[in-house]
């Protein structure tokens, strides 16, 4: 169940909130802090899986797990961020910076749990489309579909043995049953 708190005049305020990153994090969206649903196993495997993937496919990208993005007056997490790596924010000493990034990822991948509302997630992936955003993915896992969404172009339901798409000079090949492949245990 996601917790609506009262309406925050500027993302400037919602910003310096204590609480935004406990989990689950919250989010920033039209004026209002919303708070994201608990993920489940399926959400938390797939999340795994998918992280680890795209880092070991030898790219010059990374695969961020719960980033806060902050951008265009709105600030949510992604379930997965996939950014440039020369675009990771650093800080005076060369670290990464704890504060997640303020531009659109490169491709955001969410996963949906039972009781978010895909209204809320589709409007997340639509925000960072409009914003750069070149690639989306939404994981319904209990469909076993991905919607994918790409620039120019409709969004495409994918499922079974459809090829999904990846981003340019990433080394990776799988399929939708592939995806949910990963949420079976094996003995």
């Amino acid at each position: 169940m996601t917790a609506i708190v009262k309406e925050i005049t500027t993302l400037e305020e919602f910003l310096k909130l204590p609480y935004i990153d406990e989990s689950p994090a919250w989010e920033y969206i039209n004026g209002q802090t919303i708070q994201k649903t608990m993920p489940g196993g399926k959400h938390s495997l797939l999340q795994k899986r998918l992280v680890g993937v795209i880092d070991t496919a030898g790219s010059n990208y990374e695969a961020f797990p719960e980033l806060r993005c902050t951008f265009g007056n709105r600030s949510i997490v992604a379930d997965i961020a996939v950014i440039a790596s020369h675009q990771i924010p650093v800080d005076e000493n060369g670290d990464i910076t704890s504060t997640g990034i303020n531009f659109a990822p490169t491709w955001i991948i969410e996963i949906l749990s039972p009781d978010q509302s895909q209204t809320r997630v589709t409007g997340n992936i639509l925000h960072c489309m409009r914003n750069g955003t070149q690639l989306g993915w939404l994981i319904d896992p209990y469909e076993r579909s991905i919607i994918v969404y790409q620039c120019n172009s409709l969004p495409d339901i994918l499922s079974g043995v459809d090829v999904l798409p990846v981003l340019e000079g990433i080394n990776l090949t799988f399929t939708v049953d592939d995806i949910f492949a990963w949420l079976q245990r094996v003995s």
